[in-house]
């Protein structure tokens, strides 16, 4: 009797001393590790995951340890293991859900497109899957814009933290939430719905649109058209004062944009581009442009909000990173021959 209780003694100290060894003992990961634990995760199943990535010693002492933790919840998402860590310390991070983002640059004057290539290489998915969110959801804008073709304008140039358990559609929805905030604080948008800034026209060429719409719309030309802060004010009077006397705004981004919406963009614009036949053609088409054509940013947004007030119908590159602005075609085509001097002279 007595060697049969030592037997169990000894076995009883073998199991606790293995259990304190594969709980307590931290394991070193294979460089950085991530594990994907989706929502609907068995204990087991998760143990199972962190065992094959190397993130743990033992399954059953990590299911053991779950049950003596009164089985608080194990929080599904992504997770990245990069130093030692021990059972312990493992499911504390799983229990907190110190799941693992993946950030996404999205500079101003981005278009759609921009974006979702910027989300596919955070590895958050295909580029085609946000894409096809960004053409279609503007469910998420009806108040704002609703007759948008897309959720384009509206896609707020930020810093963002994305996890890969979100959705396509939750991540352009935290876009559509930034720049409703921005729009807010710059008094943009100063209720939850817009109206028709007028009645619509019986022509079908002429795009009528709410004044968030407008201002937006003329806002993604300034921002395409400049880098530079102090000019987008007098970018945005040079096309205000071409709506106003219904002259074709000629902005060469929005052919850019109505051969990317066309998939025909090959880089850089010819001439025979300016005949794109395209509603985004400002050459052809007079007017503002069906919808944004980029995403601005808040300076852009203020310009065409405040315009500055002069009478200039024009503005070309001075070959030094900024623009030279004119009353007279006479004017511009001086400009037009200087810069292009400065660019032979280079």
């Amino acid at each position: 009797m007595r060697k049969f209780f030592w037997l169990i003694l000894i076995a009883v100290l073998a199991a606790g001393g293995w259990f304190a060894w594969a709980l307590l003992i931290p394991v070193e990961p294979p460089g950085q590790t991530f594990v994907m634990l989706h929502p609907g995760y068995s204990t087991r199943r998760i143990a199972s995951e962190l065992k094959a990535a190397g993130v743990i010693r033992s399954e059953q002492a990590f299911i053991l340890w779950h049950y003596i933790r009164r089985r608080r919840s194990l929080k599904a998402g992504e997770y990245l293991f990069d130093k030692p860590r021990n059972i312990i310390e493992v499911q504390k991070r799983l229990r907190r859900g110190d799941v693992y983002f993946h950030t996404v640059v999205v500079p101003e004057g981005f278009t759609m497109f921009d974006i979702a290539r910027a989300v596919e290489a955070a590895g958050l998915g295909p580029a085609q899957d946000f894409l096809k969110v960004a053409q279609s959801d503007t469910a998420l804008i009806a108040d704002l814009s609703p007759g948008a073709p897309s959720l384009e304008g509206y896609l707020f140039p930020d810093t963002y933290q994305f996890s890969r358990m979100m959705t396509m559609r939750e991540m352009a929805a935290a876009m559509v939430k930034q720049f409703r905030q921005v729009a807010h604080q710059i008094g943009l948008v100063q209720s939850s719905a817009t109206t028709p800034s007028e009645p619509a026209p019986n022509d079908p060429h002429i795009v009528v649109q709410t004044d968030v719409e407008r201002t937006v719309t003329m806002a993604s030309i300034v921002e395409k058209e400049t880098s530079v802060a102090e000019e987008r004010p007098l970018v945005a009077s040079v096309y205000y004062n071409r709506l106003a006397k219904k002259i074709a705004l000629d902005a060469d981004p929005s052919i850019i944009y109505a051969e990317l919406l066309a998939g025909a963009y090959q880089g850089a614009l010819h001439h025979d581009d300016m005949r794109f036949n395209s509603r985004y053609n400002t050459y052809k088409y007079a007017g503002l442009p069906p919808g944004p054509i980029a995403n601005p940013g808040k300076s852009a947004l203020e310009a065409a909000m405040h315009p500055a007030q002069n009478d200039y119908y024009y503005f070309v590159a001075d070959a030094q990173g900024h623009h030279r602005f004119a009353r007279t075609i006479e004017e511009h085509n001086n400009n037009v021959a200087a810069y292009r001097r400065a660019v032979r002279g280079k």
